[in-house]
């Protein structure tokens, strides 16, 4: 696929240290790999390594590395249109909204487009603090929607701690049987007592203080956590009760990766607004947007809204999702994504945890796997801290890009996240793969043998 070449790669390597700023690093500490080329579900690095992406790079190349489709559609955009200011149609946005839209329900017919996640995150509570007049946003503890100022502090993980300079933010606990906050001892107990905790904070908050309870339909970074059935239903239930916008935040779980096109459709309930961005277009030109219930469209049909981006529907990036959209719909991705989950790597991975006692549990749908890792099975005690990393997860991860599959890791976690048309061959490669890396730190697992 691609010719070595060691010298380039050092180059790249050192141009990097020179000039680039990293996100979420301390800059003298890191090492990023130089990465040359990719197809389909695997990359090269310029020494000629292979890997085989088990992190979807950030949980955004849904349909792998280079898909021809998407290139050339890229390609064909460029002859014609580069790029449009946002006070123009293009006709790639307006193809886009569409396809996005008939991915959605019916009430939900418009699409104001962004550049990724986060500021897909502050323009929905834009519109829903404008639309409620109300100006608190609830979310879990355990989430991740984005590095801007709104979207960060709705964050619950660690990342948030630096910078917390937006207002009327309040956190909540959502359910998380393997570590319940409500000593819940059932999936059915677990989603009544969190649902309960909801609205008790609704309640100690000030409903008419509340404008949108933002989440992850299925959380992402924070740990793959599935919503229990009927919790989204609740969320939704609540959120009528108290006239309260429910904002779904599909950045990472969208578009195929759980083996829906948007992973609040596994539920009966649908919000009133969606934050996508990531598996839209694979991430092959940035792109971001909020899909808008026709209830907050009409919000502005007379009155301005107080938001826009020099690049909103930029037409490479609508481009690439039109062509992203059509290839998942043909190809049957997102059926893919649910056969791959359902009887290959669910079954899998739960073998794997029969033989590996570091591995607490395994959860997931479609594409979209965590395992949570331990080194006591009966205490649960995580195998790295909230918020760190420990030399156990180090020599996980070490050991797994050297036998050529890149994790996506986090605390305690590893989460098996491939691209969402990745094969039962490819699935059961990196699967093997893990199996020998967790045979390396089997020593780090203190509790007891049974």
């Amino acid at each position: 696929m691609n010719q070595p070449d060691p010298a380039r790669g050092k180059e790249v390597f050192n141009l990097d240290r020179a000039h680039v700023f990293h996100s979420w690093s301390a800059q003298g500490l890191i090492s990023p790999l130089p990465v040359q080329t990719g197809n389909g579900s695997y990359f090269w690095d310029f020494d000629g390594n292979k890997y085989l992406d088990f992190s979807s790079q950030l949980v955004f190349t849904n349909i792998g590395f280079q898909h021809p489709k998407v290139v050339k559609a890229i390609q064909e955009q460029a002859e014609l249109l580069t790029t449009v200011a946002p006070q123009h149609a293009n006709e790639a946005r307006s193809n886009a909204a569409k396809l996005i839209t008939d991915r959605a329900e019916s009430h939900l017919n418009k699409v104001f487009f962004t550049n990724g996640g986060a500021d897909g995150v502050e323009n929905a509570i834009r519109m829903a603090r404008i639309h409620t007049h109300r100006h608190k946003v609830l979310s879990f503890y355990r989430s991740y929607h984005g590095n801007t100022t709104s979207a960060v502090s709705a964050t619950g993980d660690p990342r948030r701690w630096p910078n917390e300079f937006a207002y009327g933010h309040v956190h909540f606990f959502g359910p998380y049987l393997y570590r319940t906050a409500f000593w819940a001892e059932s999936e059915e107990q677990e989603c009544a007592r969190a649902l309960k905790h909801l609205e008790d904070v609704i309640k100690f908050e000030g409903p008419n203080t509340i404008a949108a309870i933002l989440i992850e339909s299925v959380v992402g970074t924070a740990g793959v956590l599935i919503p229990p059935k009927g919790y989204l239903e609740g969320v939704r239930a609540l959120c009528d009760k108290y006239a309260i916008i429910w904002i779904a935040d599909e950045v990472m779980c969208g578009f195929g990766r759980t083996g829906k096109w948007f992973a609040y459709q596994h539920s009966s309930a649908s919000p009133d607004l969606i934050v996508f961005a990531k598996g839209v277009n694979s991430g092959y030109v940035p792109l971001g947007g909020v899909v808008i219930s026709d209830a907050i469209a009409a919000t502005f049909d007379q009155q301005v809204f107080p938001g826009g981006l020099t690049y909103s529907g930029h037409p490479l990036a609508c481009a690439a999702a039109v062509a992203t959209l059509k290839v998942m719909e043909d190809e049957k991705i997102v059926e893919n994504a649910a056969e791959v989950g359902e009887k290959v790597i669910g079954p899998a991975l739960r073998e794997l945890a029969k033989k590996h006692k570091a591995i607490g549990e395994v959860r997931g749908l479609g594409v979209f796997w965590a395992l949570d890792l331990v080194s006591d099975r009966k205490t649960r005690e995580p195998l790295a801290p909230y918020g760190a990393s420990s030399p156990a997860m180090n020599e996980l991860v070490a050991a797994t890009k050297k036998l050529g599959v890149f994790p996506f890791t986090n605390f305690n976690r590893i989460h098996v996240v491939p691209p969402c048309n990745v094969s039962e061959e490819e699935a059961l490669e990196g699967i093997a793969v893990l199996d020998q890396a967790f045979a390396t730190i089997s020593h780090h697992y203190t509790g007891a043998d049974s």
